[in-house]
């Protein structure tokens, strides 16, 4: 935390706090109470529960962690009478760099108050977290899903719960939290025996119907509703097209000197667009979206926090509540789609009374929501104009950053032919007497000539099969039977694709092999295995009908053998 700007008259030394928190307040740089902080400090360390809405970076932190110190330190407990996982104070936050800020905070607040401080949230060190807990804290700071957890473990319990804080609310329901926070809630003492205090951005109607329901009759306290944005904040849009984006950026940031900067865009991908674009052209900055592991989220929000990151480029995950000081630019590099989020962008700068710049792109696909973000707070976004200056030539990067959120060079056409023949069992020559096999021929250019195709045959001209008698079928299959049994057993064919040694041998070529081969079963042409000279003896003729495929010749002999059985079954039958 900084030293805050005054705002108003109050004055945390006229709050009457224990001398303990009022020294940690002292070393934080705080003199004076923020509007929030004044609206409702003197009613939540009266005892009533409040629920608070103000706007972003308004020492909304301050004000509950200072409320509960307070409460605890002057409310003790006996150590008989609370078990050591049992907290006294607990603060639920949506989001793990909240959950983050918030300790921290609550660390330079209460150093001098000799409470300890409990830390849980997903993602890391599970079972630190869980050692941490079953050893005991005093106030206990997490994110609802490990809370959970621990809870079902019976890591600790709730039932002397003295403070409970629920913090950005309104987010809570955006993430789907609702029916974690009503489970826990329920698990605490009674509304009438705890104080309870709800803090958030915005309140809408189901925020309001949460506090009512689990609240002991809270007092709303809405500061300057009608002012959405900080007054401090010079805020303008440009209209650039989506391949001007980035050089805008890119010239800005030279162009405004800026020190230390947040650039929110609205898709993962386009956060890694930005970030290797700008790491290509010599600034440092790293991209923080949901899907990075939380060590290495901590790790940037720290070394932005510190300086040594200039650039943080993130997704809305990391807009809400987060303390970062002395933020000189925001860029919305994307508009948001909701205009809540537009407001906790912008808060992210001019936080504490200091002054700061919130420029927004309105591209094509994104402007749309331009209206009714302008509709949420009250005012027109000064229009500024592309001039040809404030774009500057960038080195490109692979997979270039394309309109539409798009990247050039994926998916594109293969660019020329295919090189050399294909390898591999199937080079030979084709089937159907064309060129060799490799390769598919050009893919630009001209076209290879088509295929011939055969005309049509009109239905009369089609060959039609002759009646055959079943006598003579049966008379004529007889001797080629009798000359297979002569013959004996056929040698076994073989395998597809090999060789014969015979063939090999004798000089045969391996093509007339393969095309003798595809011959067998077709009509026309020799049996299988005949030369030349054999494929015109009388024997072979008499074995096997000439122009009828090997099928159509076992169909005849098949319907032969049945004629020859029908007709000995009749004249068994006649006589």
């Amino acid at each position: 935390m900084t030293h805050q700007t005054p705002v108003t008259d109050i004055s945390f030394s006229s709050l009457h706090l224990p001398e303990a928190l009022a020294r940690g307040i002292a070393d934080a740089g705080f003199e004076r109470c923020t509007p929030i902080q004044a609206g409702t400090l003197p009613r939540a360390l009266a005892g009533l529960d409040v629920a608070g809405q103000a706007q972003t970076g308004t020492g909304k932190t301050a004000a509950f962690l200072v409320a509960m110190f307070s409460r605890i330190m002057r409310d003790d407990v006996p150590a008989g009478d609370r078990p050591i996982t049992s907290p006294r104070g607990f603060i639920l936050a949506p989001t793990r760099e909240l959950a983050v800020q918030i300790h921290r905070d609550a660390e330079l607040l209460g150093q001098y108050c000799g409470l300890s401080l409990g830390l849980a949230f997903g993602g890391v060190d599970y079972e630190k977290q869980r050692r941490q807990l079953e050893a005991g804290v005093d106030i206990l700071i997490g994110t609802p899903g490990r809370i959970i957890d621990y809870y079902k473990q019976r890591v600790f319990d709730l039932r002397h719960v003295q403070v409970l804080v629920l913090d950005e609310a309104d987010r809570m329901f955006d993430l789907g939290f609702i029916a974690d926070i009503r489970y826990l809630m329920r698990r605490l003492p009674e509304p009438a025996q705890r104080l309870s205090m709800l803090f958030s951005a915005t309140l809408s109607q189901r925020v309001l119907e949460l506090a009512y329901e689990h609240m002991n009759e809270p007092e709303l306290v809405r500061i300057e509703p009608e002012k959405v944005t900080a007054d401090r904040v010079r805020q303008a849009i440009y209209f650039p097209s989506m391949d001007e984006k980035i050089p805008l950026l890119l010239g800005l940031l030279k162009k405004l000197e800026a020190t230390r900067t947040m650039v929110f865009v609205n898709m993962k991908r386009t956060a890694e667009r930005v970030e290797a674009t700008l790491r290509a052209n010599g600034i440092n900055a790293e991209a923080m979206s949901g899907d990075v592991p939380q060590n290495k989220r901590l790790r940037m929000l720290r070394d932005f926090h510190e300086g040594r990151l200039p650039v943080l480029i993130a997704t809305d995950v990391a807009a809400r509540g987060l303390h970062i000081p002395d933020v000189s630019h925001v860029f919305n590099f994307d508009l948001p789609q909701d205009p809540e989020d537009y407001v906790h962008r912008i808060g992210r700068t001019a936080r504490a009374g200091a002054a700061g710049d919130a420029i927004s792109f309105g591209c094509e696909d994104y402007v749309q929501s331009l209206p009714d973000i302008e509709s949420f707070i009250g005012r027109k976004l000064p229009v500024e104009a592309v001039e040809p200056g404030s774009l500057v030539e960038i080195t490109e990067v692979a997979g270039d950053f394309q309109g539409r959120g798009r990247f050039a060079g994926r998916g594109g056409p293969r660019s020329g032919p295919r090189s050399g023949p294909r390898s591999g069992p199937h080079s030979g020559p084709r089937r159907d007497g064309g060129g060799p096999r490799g390769g598919r021929g050009p893919r630009s250019g001209e076209r290879s000539s088509p295929r011939p195709q055969s005309a049509p045959q009109p239905i009369a001209a089609l060959p039609v099969p002759l009646p055959i008698p079943v006598a003579a079928v049966a008379g004529a299959a007889a001797p080629a039977l009798h000359a297979r049994r002569e013959q004996g057993p056929r040698p076994a064919e073989p395998p597809r694709g090999a060789i014969s040694t015979a063939a090999v041998t004798d000089g045969a070529e391996p093509a007339k092999r393969k095309r003798r081969r595809r011959r067998r079963g077709r009509g026309g042409g020799a049996a299988p295995g005949a030369t030349n000279a054999e494929a015109g003896s009388p024997e072979l003729a008499a074995r096997a009908p000439s122009g009828l495929p090997k099928v159509g010749r076992l169909a005849l002999l098949g319907a032969a053998l049945l004629g020859a059985a029908a007709t000995v079954a009749w004249l068994t039958l006649r006589n």
